[in-house]
């Protein structure tokens, strides 16, 4: 059933529970979310910002619907002990100090790599400023990006700019909602792309120092092999939540439902015994559909 014209509350406040960032055990209020179709909304970006809200909110509490307790039943959810080579180990540490770099809108290279990410999403049109209620149009939460990238950090900016060079069709595919019968209340490409940046750095640990799933030692090996992996990794994570989106025929309300969908087929394939590169993922496929 199709939402009716509602209006949010403007501060889109969510009240987050306060955790602890190293433990990734996060909480999602589905209550304050639902209070705000309670009212009718009347701007685009008053839209957009509810949305980001509860997709992405404060780093407190980014990400809630993945709580590690959840699915440890699946098959590649148990321990492995797996001796890495060096070259593997190697790989996996730089992974994760990518994931430790925040988004500084003061560093010179910050704000070059957030313009052309502006240039390679709208080749013809020029940005007025990295202020500007033009980056809305590319589903960011305000007139300032900077302040959506408090849980992606940097490597969120970098796996979209990869996303944009690599795949640049299916890149603009996704950001101008090409393909499908797309709903009323689509999700925020921008938002959703951060999202996705911090879903699979839960999916893969990269908040442990050694991975201890099957699923995680694969993408390792993996990477042992192709520094890109992770952002190859991300680009077919993003195509894939957006085919589960359209099957799904989902709204924005839905959103942490198709993510973790998403999640849960990447973390199948990422389990197959006959994966040796990335590309190798049932889902790499639909990059090029």
């Amino acid at each position: 059933m199709r939402l009716k014209h509602r209006k949010c509350i403007p501060s889109c406040s969510s009240n987050p529970r306060v955790v602890d960032e190293d433990d990734y055990h996060w909480t999602h209020n589905k209550s304050n979310i639902l209070a705000w179709l309670h009212k009718s909304l009347t701007r685009k970006s008053e839209i957009a910002q509810c949305i980001a809200t509860a997709m992405v909110g404060p780093r407190t509490w980014l990400g809630g619907i993945f709580n590690r307790t959840g699915p440890k039943s699946s098959g590649s959810y148990k321990y492995v002990d797996f001796n890495f080579t060096s070259v593997q180990v190697a790989g996996y540490q730089r992974l994760r100090e990518r994931t430790k770099v925040p988004y500084d809108d003061t560093r010179v290279e910050h704000q070059k790599a957030l313009l052309e990410l502006w240039n390679l999403a709208y080749p013809n049109v020029p940005l007025k400023g990295l202020v500007s209620d033009q980056w809305k149009d590319m589903g960011w939460q305000g007139v300032n990006p900077s302040t959506d990238f408090r849980g992606g950090g940097f490597l969120s900016l970098e796996n979209l700019l990869f996303f944009a060079k690599t795949f640049p069709n299916a890149f603009r595919r996704l950001l101008l909602k090409q393909l499908g019968k797309r709903a009323t209340w689509e999700y925020p490409f921008a938002v959703a792309g951060i999202n996705i940046s911090f879903m699979l750095t839960d999916l893969l640990e990269l908040y442990r120092v050694k991975p201890r799933y099957q699923h995680c030692i694969n993408f390792v090996k993996i990477l042992g092999e192709d520094e890109d992996a992770f952002d190859v990794l991300y680009c077919i994570a993003f195509v894939l939540m957006d085919a589960q989106w359209l099957a799904m025929r989902a709204t924005y309300m839905e959103f942490n439902e198709v993510l973790q969908v998403t999640r849960e087929q990447l973390q199948r394939e990422l389990a197959l015994e006959d994966i040796y590169r990335i590309q190798d993922l049932p889902a790499f496929n639909l990059l090029h559909s």
